[in-house]
């Protein structure tokens, strides 16, 4: 699986590829359609499978002070691409220049001269150029006139209701970790680095791997029952807080899995947390004695969950 950037020439060997176009947060059930449409094209006309995705969210660029939003890192989305079937991953670099172009100069620039595409799959609703002025019927006829074929795939529904990134913020915000795992197709992930922090849970029995949550969506603050993998494979089951920590001053807000019948240091590595389910919200208790009588119920709830 391929990096590579938008803006330069595509490799030759990558050359008239099939390319799944959009942003892709998430990947999920309907961007799965998408690169999975692309993917089938790709392998029935012999051609390289290519999923483009853009970064930052345009949404970022143009409100940079809007509330965190993200559901995936690119280094998560590679891997999931990479899964899907892709051969490699663009990434567009959403910045004033890539927002300042045409509809039509993103196409002969970007699509044309850099990917040289050989065809372009987008979900139905796909927008792209200034002023989100270009859309899938812009796409098919330019292609026709430049040589490139352009599909459309049309809205996944689950439950009645179009599954959508959207969709999943809200039932991440709360607390329905098992709806937002069907529209994923995995439970919701944050990846990031362990830090050091003030060891407060390793003093009362429970030494935690902390985790910053960066620009992802924050989730409903709480207990979380969770599945740790780390880099070398192994994977971990736990509990871990996610919030302010009202027990303790100052307030920090972490991401802090505490994994059962573990004790390796995991300091500077990179973890990636999965929330399975949700089990309380955050609270302050009377004593640490209160507290730790909970969080031992806690991880005990935990493991039959995760059993």
């Amino acid at each position: 699986m391929e990096r590579l950037d938008g803006s330069a020439a595509i490799p030759a060997h990558l050359a008239g590829g099939i390319v799944a176009l959009g942003n892709f947060d998430g990947f999920h059930l309907g961007h799965q359609a998408v690169v999975g449409a692309a993917v089938a094209r790709a392998r029935a006309e012999g051609r390289p499978a290519v999923v483009a995705t853009f970064d930052p969210h345009p949404v970022r660029f143009f409100r940079p002070d809007a509330e965190a939003f993200r559901l995936t890192t690119l280094d998560q989305r590679e891997r999931l691409f990479a899964r899907a079937g892709a051969d490699a991953m663009v990434v567009f670099r959403f910045e004033a220049e890539l927002a300042g172009l045409s509809a039509d100069a993103f196409i002969a620039e970007r699509l044309v001269a850099a990917l040289k595409v050989g065809g372009v799959v987008t979900g139905e609703d796909f927008t792209f150029g200034r002023a989100k002025a270009g859309n899938v019927t812009a796409l098919a006829a330019a292609g026709q006139v430049l040589g490139f074929s352009a599909d459309a795939v049309g809205p996944v529904s689950l439950d009645g209701e179009p599954v959508s990134s959207s969709r999943i913020r809200a039932a991440l915000r709360a607390g329905d970790c098992q709806t937002a795992a069907r529209l994923l197709t995995r439970p919701f992930a944050i990846e990031g680095e362990v830090q050091h922090g003030d060891k407060v849970g390793r003093t009362i029995g429970y030494p935690t791997a902390n985790i910053d949550m960066g620009k992802y969506l924050r989730p409903a603050y709480g207990i979380y029952a969770v599945r740790g993998r780390l880099a070398d494979g192994r994977v971990l089951n736990g509990a871990a807080n996610l919030g302010i920590r009202p027990q303790f001053t100052p307030p920090k807000e972490l991401l802090e899995p505490y994994f059962f019948d573990f004790d390796g240091d995991l300091y500077g590595q990179m973890i990636e947390v999965e929330l399975v389910e949700f089990l309380r919200p955050e609270a302050r208790f009377d004593s640490l004695d209160a507290l730790q009588a909970q969080m031992a119920a806690d991880c005990e709830r935990a493991r039959d969950i995760l059993r």
